[in-house]
């Protein structure tokens, strides 16, 4: 499903996408279907960059704006100011952690540039698995550094986060080295609010 458009980045791997509205598609994206923790996918050339929504901001400029305006209801903008914009939305961070290809795929900074209004595209479960899978099935986190040293006050729950969603995508074994992530996520957490 398309949910956002790339508008800016922050840096080589922190992008910012704006969340469609009714004014660009019949059917806008839901809430649910761009949460935090939500894995997208960009394609670029040949290769689906793969990232991790970390942030999300609210755009309403209108706010504070009472001084008296002339103007028509919302539902009849289009009829009447067919050239207004509606300004409010939804932005998105975006953290790239990696990238698919025909040769598989790959976890680590992706070395391509996502252009201005590329389409960022939820990624669906099987997605989801085959980016976290080695060659031989085994479960791979090797963003977990590029997530902390970029997340910043996000970055233990995002993990968490990205925990949950893959405990009902992999095996029992898995899913014990996922117990042992959670309880050095809290550990972390807990030394790091000590200091």
């Amino acid at each position: 499903m398309l949910i956002a458009k790339i508008i800016k980045s922050n840096s080589h791997v922190d992008y910012l996408a704006r969340v469609l509205d009714s004014l660009e598609t019949p059917q806008p994206p839901q809430p649910g279907d761009y949460h935090f923790g939500q894995f997208v996918k960009i394609a670029v050339g040949a290769h689906d960059v793969i990232g991790v929504i970390y942030n999300s901001q609210l755009v309403n400029p209108e706010f504070g704006n009472y001084g008296p305006r002339l103007s028509t209801p919302s539902e009849l903008n289009a009829v009447f100011s067919p050239d207004y914009l509606n300004e409010q939305g939804v932005l998105i961070s975006l953290l790239l952690l990696g990238w698919r290809n025909a040769n598989g795929a790959q976890q680590g900074v992706p070395r391509m540039v996502l252009p201005i209004n590329a389409e960022v595209i939820a990624l669906d479960e099987e997605g989801l698995r085959s980016f976290h899978q080695t060659a031989a099935g085994d479960l791979q986190l090797s963003y977990y550094a590029q997530i902390v040293s970029h997340a910043g006050e996000f970055a233990f729950p995002l993990l968490g986060a990205i925990a949950d969603q893959l405990d009902g995508l992999v095996s029992e074994r898995e899913r014990a080295r996922l117990a042992v992530l959670r309880r050095t996520l809290t550990w972390q957490q807990t030394m790091g609010k000590m200091r």
